[in-house]
């Protein structure tokens, strides 16, 4: 029987509910203090019984600061010990617990099932039986800090390593090292594992707004083009959503469930873009990780690799591209050995290829490898048709992200919204959207609340009135003119002089636009 007993914590109330068991000859196995402020004490008594023990409740009571004894299921470390053997039990990827000695000393069930043994048989195995040139102890005093992505072979397979040093003390020395705990990812599908972590974030076709009929019409393209396992080149202005369309076209492809990893090549150096895209080899370069690194080619294996600003890849990088396009082959950064992939490649740009091509700043061949099948994004200021519905999604899309009630927009508001000419098309409309519901009150986006930055830049006639037609709008203005010149120019003769007709037409002005009576 296990017991949980409720009480104080004070020195010697173990020894005076010790001193019970024993008066009444109950033989303690095990016992364990927990509690949230180690408040209760558990017990488990092998050969207690039932009827013994509701003897002893009122006599465990009359213990000074007992409040309360009650029956349970487990002790505290056997509920720990079941709910971590259901958790790893419940992880696909193997996971091992190694000592010092470099013998592993407990493993969950897709660990046993790697090592082609029993989980109650793993205690003891030496690790070194099943992995090459692994020696994960010295690894463990070597690095004393944790270790992600270690390539390893586990009989024969490679696989990524995180490495979890277990420490016995908190002194930073290797004697207080306890061993390291081994997750085991494979290499081939870490790719698929990214994905499926962000695959929330991805989005299909339905979700693309397409109450414009230039967009509705870029849509229906698409959706032609996506199954087709041929490289697609987006074209757009920065904004249009150009990545989105091509996650869009992944979910739609037979590649769907693959991964789809994404590289911007704009501002990454030359270097920094090859290894990132290429991945180099063991001890590529000084600083590099000894066990070398995977390039996004190979986390996309069997899925889509989406390239943005293609346009500004280095000519080196655009040899190695071309190259991987026609053989489907390339070789990591500092290795010669020759990777083989399949992998579809979508493309973005917000720049002319034919123009830069034609300039000799982008390699032609690899334009037209690239441009076997090519989508053109429209600017927002080509789809006002469709703005009104787009308005009412960022209105609601800030409202839910602020946790404030659905504004209302003004007249004013659309209006303006309308009438801009939107550098940044979607994406400013939708940050302009989100910053126009922080600022409004009382569930209201007025025009003041659009902050645009044309509307920021003093305007050529300030606040002038265009209202009417062109002779209305031009005598409103002749009059201002003249109103404000008289002043320094308080004649005529003075007035004509300055503005460089005779004063007699100046004189005509002055009468007709009432400014003042005229002098002769």
């Amino acid at each position: 029987m296990r017991i949980k007993v409720h009480c104080q914590n004070r020195i010697g109330i173990l020894r005076d509910i010790l001193n019970l068991l024993v008066e009444y000859g109950v033989n303690v196995a095990k016992g364990e203090v927990g509690g949230e402020h180690g408040n209760a004490i558990y017990l488990y008594c092998p050969n207690l019984v039932n009827m013994q023990f509701q003897a002893l409740r009122p006599q465990f009571e009359a213990i000074a600061g007992v409040f309360g004894v009650k029956r349970v299921g487990l002790m505290p470390s056997e509920r720990r010990h079941m709910e971590l053997n259901a958790l790893l039990g419940a992880l696909e990827f193997p996971v091992l617990s190694i000592d010092m000695g470099g013998s592993i000393v407990a493993a969950n069930r897709a660990a046993a099932q790697l090592l082609g043994v029993r989980v109650d048989e793993v205690p003891g195995i030496p690790l070194s039986r099943y992995a090459e040139d692994f020696d994960l102890p010295e690894l463990v005093r070597a690095s004393k800090s944790r270790i992600n992505g270690l390539r390893v072979k586990v009989k024969g397979d490679v696989f990524l390593a995180d490495i979890a040093p277990l420490q016995s003390s908190e002194h930073d020395d290797s004697e207080a090292m306890a061993g390291a705990v081994l997750t085991l990812h494979r290499a081939d599908r870490v790719g698929e594992r990214i994905y499926n972590v962000r695959k929330q974030e991805l989005r299909g076709f339905d979700s693309i707004f397409q109450s414009s009929k230039v967009m509705a019409a870029v849509v229906r393209e698409a959706r032609r083009m996506a199954p087709l396992d041929a490289p697609l080149l987006i074209e757009g202005e920065t904004g249009t959503g150009k990545e989105l369309l091509a996650r869009a076209c992944h979910l739609a492809s037979p590649r769907g469930q693959s991964p789809l990893m994404a590289l911007n090549c704009a501002g990454l150096p030359e270097s920094m873009a090859e290894t990132e895209l290429f991945g180099y080899g063991p001890g590529a370069f000084e600083g590099a990780r000894a066990e070398g690194k995977l390039g996004l080619l190979e986390l996309t294996a069997g899925g889509t690799l989406f390239l943005d600003g293609v346009g500004e890849m280095s000519a080196r990088l655009q040899v190695k591209l071309l190259r991987f396009l026609q053989d489907g082959c390339f070789r990591r950064v500092g290795s010669d050995e020759e990777v083989y992939l399949d992998v579809r490649v979508i493309c973005a740009t917000q720049v002319d290829l034919s123009e830069l091509c034609a300039r000799g700043e982008f390699r032609q061949d690899l334009y037209h490898r690239l441009n076997v099948l090519s989508l053109h994004i429209p600017p927002l200021r080509e789809c006002l048709d469709g703005l009104a519905p787009l308005v009412d999604h960022f209105l609601d899309q800030a409202s839910r992200q602020i946790g404030c009630p659905l504004p209302k927009l003004a007249p004013a508001a659309m209006d303006r919204l309308s009438h801009y000419h939107w550098p940044g098309n979607v994406r400013q409309l939708e940050n302009v959207l989100f910053q126009a519901v922080s600022l409004c009150e009382g569930g209201m986006v007025k025009a003041e609340h659009i902050r645009l930055p044309d509307y920021g830049v003093r305007q050529p006639l300030g606040d002038f009135s265009l209202e009417g037609g062109l002779e209305d709008i031009v005598g409103r203005f002749e009059k201002a003119v003249l109103e404000s010149l008289y002043a320094e120019h308080p004649s005529s003769r003075q007035l004509g002089k300055r503005l460089g007709v005779s004063h007699t037409t100046i004189a005509n002005k002055l009468r007709d636009y009432e400014v003042i009576k005229a002098d002769k």
